[in-house]
């Protein structure tokens, strides 16, 4: 059952490898397995690739099976077109495309697998990639929002410096009219006089502007921190707004661009190794002598070829006798006077019922 399924797999004539020696049935069957477990690993790399995407098991297991399925029948498609010849440079040749498509499907199969045995390392690249993210996105975020923070600050700052302005001010005008009546500036005179009354009026409208002052300041700068406090708030939201999608950055192209950044050494190899397993069936054949089975095929495949060929041949010349019997057989009747008397009384008849019919149409019109 087993050699029957992997003699299937490897793209052989049954009838005629049913009939070869077991030594051949054995080369063909190892290419069978070959294609065969190519197919089983295509089918769990595909259903991995696609459960990294879509984060879905049964689609995941849908996909690989169908994959595997197509793998499968390109490999197998890969080695029964291969046919052995006299010359290696000829079955190359005709190798050639094969063998790159090879190439192809073992780079296919090989990545996601990759992906699977470096999962550890990639989720390190990938953590470092996504902090360095966060902080590239909080700077862009900031961006947008400084100016108007700092705006604002500086706002408030000046308010704030202002009110230390009238302070020193207020403060200095104190000053003056103290001294004034301790005798110790202005006038110089101990007491309070019209010069102590005037500079006192001043302190105390200064005072005063100071008080309703640092009122309306203590309003503005409420408000403005107000706005602050709201700028942070939008600024915070939307850092949290862009840290799902940060923390979603580990699809299937973020993986491989993660993989890229490892050391090349170790996926070389596996990707090598994938690439044996997927050329060994083509390299088989190519290095494999000219066995029973290759003899037998192009014995089947020849006489086939040669009774096509007799067929047509045949045909051509049952034409070219047709033809030439028709010929002959035509110009025989025509040289018959029956028959040309008979096609002459025939003619004359029809030409009577024309000039009859002629005859009764211009009468109807009359």
């Amino acid at each position: 059952m087993l050699k029957k399924f992997f003699l299937t797999c490897s793209g052989v004539d049954k009838n005629i490898i049913e009939n070869c020696s077991s030594g051949e049935q054995i080369k063909f069957i190892g290419i069978g397995a070959t294609v065969f477990f190519t197919a089983v690993m295509a089918t769990i790399a595909g259903s991995y690739a696609l459960f990294t995407v879509f984060d879905n098991l049964y689609a995941a297991i849908s996909f690989g099976f169908i994959w595997g399925l197509l793998i499968f029948n390109l490999d197998r498609f890969i080695v029964s077109t291969i046919k052995k010849t006299d010359s290696k440079l000829k079955e190359f040749l005709q190798a050639t495309p094969r063998i790159i498509l090879a190439v192809i499907i073992a780079i296919v199969i090989s990545k996601p697998l990759e992906l699977k045995l470096f999962e550890k390392e990639i989720n390190q690249v990938l953590l470092i990639e996504k902090i360095q993210m966060t902080l590239d996105t909080k700077n862009q975020i900031a961006l947008q929002f400084t100016p108007e923070i700092e705006k604002i600050e500086s706002e408030i700052k000046g308010l704030k410096q202002e009110v230390i302005d009238k302070e020193t001010a207020t403060n200095t005008l104190y000053e003056s009219y103290i001294a004034e009546a301790e005798g110790r500036k202005g006038t110089k005179k101990l007491g309070k006089g019209p010069v102590y009354q005037e500079k006192r009026q001043k302190h105390d409208a200064s005072l005063l502007a100071l008080n309703q002052l640092k009122i309306d300041t203590s309003e503005k700068i409420k408000e403005k921190e107000a706005a602050l406090i709201t700028l942070f708030d939008t600024q915070k939201l939307a850092e949290t707004k862009s840290q799902p999608i940060i923390s979603n950055f580990d699809g299937l192209m973020a993986r491989v661009t993660a993989l890229g950044k490892l050391p090349w050494i170790p996926s070389f190899f596996i990707f090598l190794l994938f690439l044996a397993i997927e050329t060994s069936p083509i390299i088989a054949k190519l290095l494999a002598p000219k066995g029973e089975y290759d003899f037998k095929l192009e014995n089947a495949e020849s006489a086939i070829k040669n009774w096509v060929k007799q067929q047509v041949q045949q045909r051509e010349q049952m034409l070219k006798a047709d033809i030439s019997i028709d010929n002959k057989v035509y110009k025989d009747i025509a040289e018959e006077d029956e028959l040309y008397n008979y096609k002459q009384k025939i003619a004359r008849d029809l030409m009577k019922l024309q000039a009859d019919s002629f005859y009764k149409k211009q009468q109807k019109m009359l």
